[in-house]
């Protein structure tokens, strides 16, 4: 298992190096210079060169692009063009605020997905099945966008339950520890801002959850309705134990590896694609942090945000793969 482990995170090292030099070049073929674009529309000639030649933007490519790389061999992520401070400084209450959202989105996802999907094999061609999977057949094809509008205009605007925007009450800021809002506010004790920051998270999860949901319900359907075919369910229904031991205890157990699959490839995605949610709801996470960057061109922002990003898609994946083992001991990693 150790060395298994070792080959993966060296794997890591190529799989990032080639990300790092595609996004370097694809950000630079954005029109415009970042110059132009922190000066203004206004600035002389000489005042954009000036600033040009202070950025390292002059330098080659290659000078720029090794500059870069040898900051990251040191942990150094760069300096945002824009606001001057270092991006390791700069990131984290947008990753966190990102974090969080995903993570409350996936919970969401999976509760209700699995269990839809459990059901409507355990119930194959009922009423249920085809209310569920039609349902699930809409959440994919509904847009993050969209769905989010609705939200707002049906929870904070018809009805006055739910905010609309943000992750706090304006007039009750919550005091950061670690910007997991929800984690912070129980480590001081604020139960009342506990709230507000859940009831902030309530329409933007559901909304980036929706898609998840679906998925994750279609492929437990299939999972389960694959494994109560088996023999061993049938000896197991014969031998009179209750149907939701069976279904729970021994189906899921054996077609829980397509699931957590499936799990795992969502949280990378949900923390990557963020984007639509955060802007609708404006929520202040990485997703909105790199847009922003691109419309200034921050290229230090840009590279770094993304690269986060991989680097935590991949990491989950490895830990997937390391979950296989721990729920099917037939599989083992030498």
């Amino acid at each position: 298992m150790g060395s298994y482990i070792i080959r993966r995170v060296l794997m890591l090292v190529p799989v990032l190096l080639g990300l790092s030099l595609v996004v370097f070049f694809m950000i630079r073929a954005i029109p415009g210079n970042p110059a132009q674009v922190i000066l203004g529309q206004l600035a002389t000639k000489d005042a954009i060169e000036t600033l040009t030649k202070e950025l390292g933007l002059d330098q080659p490519w290659y000078v720029q692009y090794f500059n870069y790389l040898g900051g990251l061999l040191t942990g150094d992520l760069g300096e945002s063009l824009r606001t001057k401070t270092p991006i390791s400084e700069e990131i984290w209450p947008y990753l966190a605020a990102t974090i969080e959202l995903s993570v409350v989105a996936l919970l969401i996802a999976v509760v209700i997905g699995v269990n839809a999907g459990i059901i409507s094999a355990w119930f194959q061609n009922s009423w249920f099945d085809y209310i569920a999977m039609l349902l699930a057949l809409i959440g994919v094809s509904m847009p993050i966008f969209w769905l989010g509008l609705m939200e707002q205009w049906i929870f904070a605007i018809q009805f006055d339950l739910l905010p609309t925007a943000g992750r706090e009450e304006v007039r009750n800021p919550v005091e950061a520890i670690t910007h997991l809002y929800i984690i912070d506010t129980i480590l001081q004790g604020r139960m009342d801002q506990l709230g507000e920051v859940v009831q902030h998270l309530i329409l933007p999860s559901f909304a980036l959850a929706t898609i998840p949901m679906a998925i994750i319900a279609r492929i437990t359907r299939s999972s389960m309705l694959e494994v109560m075919r088996s023999d061993y369910i049938r000896t197991a229904r014969a031998k009179g134990l209750r149907m939701f031991w069976v279904v729970y205890k021994h189906s899921l157990k054996n077609a829980v590896i397509p699931i957590i699959t499936i799990i795992g490839l969502q949280l990378g995605l949900l923390l990557g694609g963020a984007i639509l949610t955060e802007t609708i709801f404006s929520w202040p996470g990485v997703g909105r942090y790199i847009y922003e960057a691109i419309g200034f061109r921050d290229y230090p922002v840009i590279q770094s945000g993304i690269l986060i990003i991989a680097v935590i898609f991949v990491l989950i994946n490895l830990i997937v793969d390391l979950l296989y083992a721990a729920v099917d001991p037939r599989i083992k990693y030498n």
